[in-house]
């Protein structure tokens, strides 16, 4: 076993253990914990300090991590194949939410943001994890997002779970957000 597999495992371990854990994505470094574990998505808005009525976007590392989450039913064909075309990539849609996701992640939103990432390490965290991840910045509300994992420790130090050390995808800014049915902009 390489560096980077004893390192997944230890990433696994610590959210199979409802903890929340800090890792690179395309653009900064990303707090993120088992969807499904409600106390774990609270601690994340708790570290955060994030407002309450804000949802989280999931990351998976293919198609079927995610599609749990998408009310199929909502979206127009051509939509999906849309969506579905920029992936594995830096872009994460919003769609219609199935009655599969819990409310504790779209907090009271009709639609889930989610990603199919390109990002190496992210999606073997997902692969490693076996399902799809909340992912969202590593930082306070307000503050700049962590871009390193010494800058993840200098902000939250023990208060995060584990550190998946790593490059970040090398992107300016954090991944752009669209509508997956209208194709509108959300987040540029």
């Amino acid at each position: 076993m390489n560096d980077i597999e004893r390192n997944l495992v230890k990433a696994v371990a610590a959210l199979r253990a409802g903890g929340v854990i800090a890792y690179p994505t395309e653009a900064v470094f990303g707090l993120g914990c088992d969807p499904r574990d409600e106390a774990a998505v609270a601690r994340v808005f708790e570290l955060k300090q994030r407002p309450p009525a804000q949802g989280v976007l999931l990351i998976g590392c293919d198609f079927a991590q995610v599609e749990t989450y998408i009310d199929l039913a909502r979206v127009p064909a051509e939509a999906l194949a849309r969506a579905r075309a920029s992936w594995p990539g830096p872009h994460t849609w919003v769609f219609p939410r199935s009655a599969a996701t819990p409310e504790w992640l779209a907090r009271g939103h009709a639609g889930i943001a989610l990603r199919v990432t390109a990002h190496p390490l992210a999606a073997a965290l997902c692969r490693a994890f076996g399902g799809a991840l909340v992912s969202t910045s590593a930082n306070r509300h307000g503050e700049p997002p962590a871009r390193s994992a010494a800058d993840v420790q200098a902000a939250f130090g023990a208060e995060v779970a584990y550190i998946l050390a790593g490059e970040t995808g090398g992107l300016a800014r954090p991944t752009p957000i669209r509508d997956a049915v209208t194709g509108e902009e959300i987040r540029v």
